[in-house]
């Protein structure tokens, strides 16, 4: 059964991640430029924040199977922490920038601010991938 869970946790995060990263890149001005930010996220961040969702489920399920062995795991512990600060880029993203999105819809380059939590998303995100894969590995390098 963990296997599958495992499965579903890895798909949901190729959608996750795709679709924030294409966000992220609209977000910093470096992809598809000529497409306003409001048509971006209203299509992809539904399936940006279900995949996201999907993810935290199989993920506590997966937290279940072994949780002693996870919390004791710099890695994981890194990954949780970099996932929250995500949620809350995401979270502070939504309740301000976003909704003054009129002003800056299809300015190019899009206001320091909003690159700015562009780059933030991109790099979370690829640290969050990073400590991810780098969970089963700990009790090689520190153990």
């Amino acid at each position: 059964m963990y296997l599958i869970v495992l499965t579903v946790h890895v798909l949901a995060l190729t959608v996750c991640i795709g679709t924030a990263l294409i966000i992220d890149l609209r977000l910093l001005g470096v992809f598809i430029r000529y497409i306003p930010t409001s048509i971006v996220l209203s299509r992809l961040l539904p399936w940006s924040l279900g995949g996201f969702l999907i993810i935290m489920v199989s993920g506590l399920l997966m937290f279940y199977a072994s949780p002693i062995d996870k919390y004791n795991n710099l890695f994981f512990r890194a990954k949780i922490t970099m996932l929250f600060l995500a949620a809350i880029n995401i979270w502070f993203f939504l309740k301000t920038d976003y909704s003054s999105i009129k002003k800056w819809d299809q300015e190019m380059p899009p206001p320091k601010r909003i690159r700015f939590t562009g780059g933030v998303g991109l790099a979370l995100w690829a640290a969050i991938i990073a400590a991810g894969r780098l969970i089963p590995y700990q009790q090689y390098w520190f153990d």
